[in-house]
């Protein structure tokens, strides 16, 4: 996947940078952001061309603490706090309901977490019903999603989602490793994956990703491919194999994994190298930031399309939809503006069960911020700009809006990252790897980024 890259140039770009599910990215969100703004927000959104829906609900739960885990979770084995959570959300479903017309139909559901997959079936049926009572999901043609713990993913849980609409399943792998697995805390063997996986195939949902994560402590170039020969042969229809993002700055538990663990920066690159090769060679494209599919999946068409779009779910096909968060620490992008949950969980409960939006801060983009998030959207997803027409609907002129930024971009293009055609900016197949660098040229606020770390490094 370096595609020759050197030493020397890969040292020169990995720094800290935003991933770009949202720009602007939150540390810029303010935390006075109230209710009554994201409700204004849902109101001018159900007037204007109201789009369709995507619906994300954070389900937080987890028995057990991955210590590479990135994600806002609740360690604990106890089914009646799930049981308790469900009803607050129930209570949360009403709320937005009766803000979103049922003429808005929702095309996308999305179950994270934590672990979506240590609700009890019967637990799935009952939150289930709240969404259905409250919303019209599209079951026929939508892409309805959740996301699962092999480890915690009973015949009977696969078989009551699926029933229920589910589509679409998503695994996490990490990787198999039994050494790295140890490090993380994440045992996990391979054949009770691929036990859960033909049992996902069985049930004919449409669509299987499996993640991987590389740069996990120990890992080795042997190793990892040991991993990724096992995946190629399961053949799932998506993989995102993300690079470990360490920040013990922001997640405390992160210091259990001791920096001397991790891969050198040479393995690293091997690693990144491994990934491409392999999975190229199996057929997969790569669609970005991690991110590969098989020729005839959704994502890849949507790519050729010029319709892929990135949201806080990562890559979607739905870029018309408005995204509404749903459950403690969830995020929603809704017109122009983001608006995050409460992040406490005794905190977004309370707001909820008195009736109100338990909105923690957001953001409303200005004018700029549109135009930003525009052209990092087109880098993340098209792998190219298009300098002639994709600021038309802004009214503004690519080449005298971004002149400072053209003059940034030539030291990538003398770096081979990139092609400043007259009409197009290029990313070459060697400047995908730095993807996250080239568009944070675009991000206004990295150049006043309070001192002190913020993201992970790009590479």
């Amino acid at each position: 996947m370096t595609y020759g890259a050197t030493q020397e140039l890969l040292r020169k770009y990995d720094r800290p940078g935003p991933r770009y599910t949202s720009y602007p990215t939150a540390p810029v969100w303010k935390s006075g952001f109230t209710p009554e703004e994201y409700q204004q927000a849902i109101d001018r959104s159900n007037r204007v061309l109201a789009k369709p829906l995507s619906l994300y609900f954070h389900i937080p739960f987890c028995e057990m603490l991955c210590y590479f885990c990135g994600c806002s979770t609740i360690i604990s084995r106890d089914k009646g706090k799930a049981a308790d959570y469900i009803d607050v959300l129930g209570a949360e479903i009403a709320l937005l309901g009766k803000r979103f017309p049922k003429s808005r139909k929702v095309v996308q559901l999305h179950f994270g977490g934590g672990t979506p997959s240590s609700l009890t079936p019967a637990q799935n049926r009952v939150l289930f019903s709240h969404i259905n009572r409250w919303f019209d999901v599209d079951y026929q043609e939508g892409e309805i999603s959740i996301e699962i713990d092999p480890r915690h993913a009973s015949d009977d849980y696969l078989e009551t989602v699926r029933e229920l609409g589910v589509n679409r399943i998503s695994m996490g792998v990490q990787d198999f490793d039994p050494v790295v697995q140890k490090a993380v805390n994440r045992i996990q063997p391979v054949e009770l994956t691929e036990k859960v996986y033909r049992k996902v195939r069985e049930l004919g949902f449409h669509s299987i990703n499996i993640d991987l994560i590389y740069g996990l402590p120990f890992q080795t170039v042997k190793g990892f491919e040991k991993t990724l020969d096992e995946i190629i042969r399961m053949s799932p229809d998506r993989l995102a194999i993300f690079n470990y993002a360490h920040v013990p700055w922001l997640k405390k538990h992160m210091v259990l994994i001791r920096e001397t663990d991790l891969p050198r920066p040479e393995v690293k690159f091997e690693l990144m190298e491994l990934i491409g090769e392999k999975l190229t060679k199996a057929g997969y494209v790569y669609i970005g930031m991690d991110h590969f599919a098989k020729p005839e999946d959704e994502l890849t068409r949507a790519q050729a399309n010029r319709t892929l779009y990135r949201n806080f779910q990562g890559y979607t096909t739905k870029a018309q939809a408005d995204l509404v968060g749903i459950g403690v620490t969830s995020i929603s992008m809704v017109g122009d503006v983001y608006a995050q949950n409460e992040k406490n969980l005794p905190d977004y409960q309370t707001k909820v069960l008195t009736g109100q939006i338990p909105t923690h801060r957001g953001y409303r983009l200005s004018k700029d911020d549109q135009i930003r998030r525009s052209v990092i959207t087109r880098i993340m997803c098209d792998l190219e700009v298009n300098r002639v027409h994709v600021l038309d609907p802004f009214g503004e002129e690519f080449d005298h809006y971004f002149a400072p930024e053209l003059q940034e971009l030539e030291g990538f293009a003398q770096d081979g990252l990139l092609e400043m055609k007259k009409d197009r900016i290029v990313l070459t197949p060697l400047g995908r790897i730095f993807m996250r660098n080239i568009a944070m040229v675009f991000d206004v606020y990295l150049r006043t980024a309070p001192k002190g770390p913020l993201f992970s490094r790009t590479l």
